[in-house]
């Protein structure tokens, strides 16, 4: 007999175990720290309540750490079998290459499926992880990309992807390169000085006589000049790849920085894509101090790096082109206080799943992270949606031990 939906009305207990996901890697680049160079291994969290269940939801975010997030933790105390993935890049994505990540993902799912018997998976998309979901559906249910945007391996027509039964998207955001370059400060002239600016573009600078609430043309002229930016980076990336291949050590990189990556003119100005944010914050805290700091997106590069992953025009894992390549059950959830996938971004991803069931739920004040006392209400919430929603479908039904 189908048992009543897991809720958080009552937690339930459950154990953490930690995993180890291990495959064989063929690539003839380096781009992680450590290991043999011969297999890739993936370190996860397996979240098992004592009901067994016959389905697990599954997380990864492209550099990993949301092992403990309050999602995760609460989605397991509502009775869901929940597993939290690291992708090979855990903390560090200077080298990241997203056909890598969803190849990652793929072996993360065939885990759950063959080695812990489960017979569904549900893919969980929060912040970068939801465009990572996406496309990796997408590619998974009919796979076309052969390369990575410099040509080089995994060939994800060739890796017999497993596709996800469902897929959800929490506070997430349509892609890194869209999202990364609408917060890429285009003040910036040079490069190798950052400090060469155009101040008719710079939003931190007070004497700047363009301030919030901005106009539309200066809104239309900012955009158009982080576009201009990213591309300019993209141009000299691929001259210097060139030269790398055309050498006598073609498997060489390049590592670069990149400043000032924090600026979207929606951290100052609330009326800017509005929602219930606090204005003048953003989610890693003052947008005008994390722009120029090490822990800004993006800062440390390499060639092959920046083209999977922030290249405006070259990235693939665009989670808003690849949502109609999906045609398995979609919930998307947007938080309305959220300060970092702000709710443009969350409509972008509903409207493009146009071939299959999708529902679009709004969480009234939640924040990117859920986190602190202030936030159970709405966690609470947002668990109600993805239970009823599983529950709907008939996923997670829940078996006595």
């Amino acid at each position: 007999m189908k048992q009543p939906a897991p809720t958080t009305t009552a937690p339930v207990a459950y154990t953490r175990t930690p995993i180890l996901v291990v495959f064989p890697d063929s690539s003839t680049t380096r781009d992680t720290y450590g290991g043999t160079g011969e297999n890739v291994a993936l370190e996860g969290h397996h979240l098992r309540p004592e009901a067994d269940s016959d389905t697990v939801i599954v997380f990864m975010h492209p550099i990993g750490g949301g092992a403990y997030l309050p999602m995760t933790n609460a989605l397991a105390r509502a009775g869901h079998h929940v597993i939290y993935c690291n992708s090979r890049y855990r903390g560090a994505d200077y080298a990241l290459i997203m056909e890598k990540v969803a190849e990652d993902l793929g072996a993360c799912i065939r885990y759950a499926k063959e080695t812990l018997g489960y017979q569904k998976v549900v893919l969980a998309g929060w912040s970068g992880g939801g465009s990572l979901s996406v496309f990796y559906q997408s590619q998974a249910e009919h796979p076309t990309v052969t390369s990575t945007p410099a040509g080089e391996g995994p060939d994800l027509t060739k890796l017999d992807l497993i596709p996800a039964d469902g897929l959800m998207l929490l506070a997430a955001h349509v892609s890194r390169h869209i999202t990364m370059t609408e917060w890429m400060d285009p003040s910036i002239l040079d490069e190798a000085d950052p400090t060469k600016r155009d101040p008719s573009l710079d939003i931190y600078d007070p004497n700047n006589p363009e301030q919030p609430p901005y106009s539309e043309e200066f809104v239309a002229r900012y955009r158009e000049a982080q576009i201009a930016r990213n591309r300019r980076i993209t141009a000299w990336v691929k001259d210097k790849l060139a030269e790398v291949k055309a050498s006598d050590r073609p498997n060489d990189e390049f590592a670069f920085v990149v400043h000032g990556t924090m600026a979207d003119p929606r951290w100052l100005d609330p009326t800017l894509d509005p929602n219930d944010r606090e204005p003048g914050t953003c989610y890693l805290g003052d947008p005008q101090t994390v722009n120029m700091s090490p822990v800004g997106l993006a800062r440390y590069c390499s060639l092959r790096g920046w083209l999977s992953q922030w290249s405006y025009d070259d990235a693939n894992a665009n989670g808003a082109t690849s949502a109609a390549g999906v045609h398995v059950p979609v919930l998307v959830i947007g938080n309305t206080a959220d300060d970092a996938c702000t709710p443009s971004h969350t409509r972008r991803l509903f409207e493009g799943f146009t071939n299959t069931e999708a529902q679009l739920r709004e969480i009234k004040g939640a924040t990117h992270y859920y986190a602190g006392k202030g936030q159970r209400e709405q966690l609470a919430e947002a668990v109600a949606c993805i239970s009823e929603w599983m529950a709907d479908h008939g996923w997670g039904e829940q078996r006595a031990g």
